[in-house]
């Protein structure tokens, strides 16, 4: 790294970006939590999972939708409808236009199910996964296509409301004074209930320490054996009853002085591997590079993703152009083309926590399997 830890780079952020903050420290330490979010869902994208992402949609609890959860990323069966073609003079693209042009009203959608919100605004801030129409048991997506200087496009896709992969991401950072986070152990607790229980496949705990995996078919018997072992069957495999509820559970963590480090798992990071399918660490060295090239040395194709991130942090409300829901066009270009030229580069920040001893290239090819399933025939 540049920099000795990222808690330095906190700083080096709170004195030039956040001067104008109460709490420099904190405002930095946040937008920190934003560029870990960033960094994950630009990794989806540069997988091809763009279309089948859902960004803060509610997540059920399984049987029991009576309780859910706002988690970052949601990733959905999707099955793309239609590509629309509008003219730059024909900005803003909102989702009223857009259900208007696709035809959408042939899909027979009830009354009040769209949208108020906008995929593409005048001032080009770009709306990722914007959901024009919602029905409960599917919702509409529309994503952008590259645009090229006269013309844009969009596709409209249509996803099924049960994910078959979930993300969430944590981070908290150290206030000054303290050895240690004080809402670390809450917030490591909060993810962890979350990744037990919106999933078919329960986890157990054998009495030799060993981690089962159970899930109960729809005659009510129960299918029950090692934890990884039973996944890996019901996601190779096309066993509807197996298949209908389950998904796969990611979580991503990063530490930034806090919590622990990749090699020295506290108790924090304990509760979390045996809560999520995958826990993926994503290293200082990794976070402290992506900064230095994002926002302090910037190559001249990452300028405008640097510029759209400062010109979100002015003081002022409602400039933020800089999110994993809203972007500025030309920043969400350059964030495209720095995840598919540096892509071996970034998935070497991700260390697995767990399953212990699989590379994150398994992750990639699970997500890639469950996608290409024929859901309609599993949730008919």
């Amino acid at each position: 790294m540049t920099y000795p830890s990222v808690d330095r780079l906190q700083m080096v952020l709170a004195e030039s970006v956040f001067h104008y903050a109460k709490d420099a420290k904190k405002a930095a330490g946040r937008a920190l939590g934003t560029l870990v979010e960033i960094i994950t869902f630009y990794a989806l994208k540069s997988w091809g999972l763009e279309r089948h992402v859902a960004i803060e949609r509610p997540l059920p609890e399984f049987a029991n939708a009576g309780i859910t959860h706002n988690v970052e990323y949601t990733i959905h069966p999707s099955k793309t409808l239609k590509t629309l073609e509008y003219r730059q003079t024909d900005l803003p693209i909102t989702a009223k236009k857009i259900v208007r042009d696709g035809g959408l009203g042939l899909l027979h959608l009830p009354v009040g199910c769209s949208k108020c919100t906008v995929l593409l605004t005048k001032g080009l801030i770009l709306r990722n996964s914007c959901t024009i129409a919602d029905t409960g048991s599917l919702f509409y997506n529309a994503y952008l296509d590259a645009p090229t200087e006269n013309k844009v496009k969009c596709t409209i896709a249509a996803l099924h409301s049960k994910p078959f992969a979930m993300f969430e991401c944590k981070r908290v950072g150290i206030e000054e004074g303290m050895l240690k986070g004080p809402q670390t152990i809450e917030k490591a607790k909060q993810g962890a209930y979350v990744a037990r229980t919106v999933s078919s496949l329960q986890k157990i705990r054998f009495i030799d320490g060993t981690l089962g995996g159970l899930i109960q078919r729809d005659d009510g018997t129960l299918c029950c054996k090692d934890f990884y072992t039973l996944m890996a069957e019901i996601i190779a495999g096309n066993d509807r009853e197996m298949l209908a509820n389950f998904i796969l559970t990611v979580g991503v963590v990063s530490n930034h002085g806090n919590w622990f480090t990749s090699t020295n798992h506290n108790k924090e990071l304990k509760v979390l591997a045996q809560s999520y399918d995958w826990l993926l660490f994503l290293s200082d060295n990794g976070i402290a590079q992506f900064i230095d090239e994002l926002l302090l040395h910037p190559k001249k194709k990452l300028c405008a993703a640097r510029n759209a991130f400062l010109a979100s942090y002015t003081g002022q409300k409602g400039v933020n152009q800089f999110t994993k829901v809203q972007i500025a066009l030309a920043a969400d270009a350059a964030l495209q083309w720095y995840f598919a030229s540096q892509s071996r580069v970034i998935e070497s920040w991700f260390n697995i926590i767990t399953p212990v001893k699989k590379p994150l290239a398994v992750l990639r090819d699970e997500l890639d399997t469950l996608k290409n399933k024929n859901w309609q025939e599993i949730h008919q």
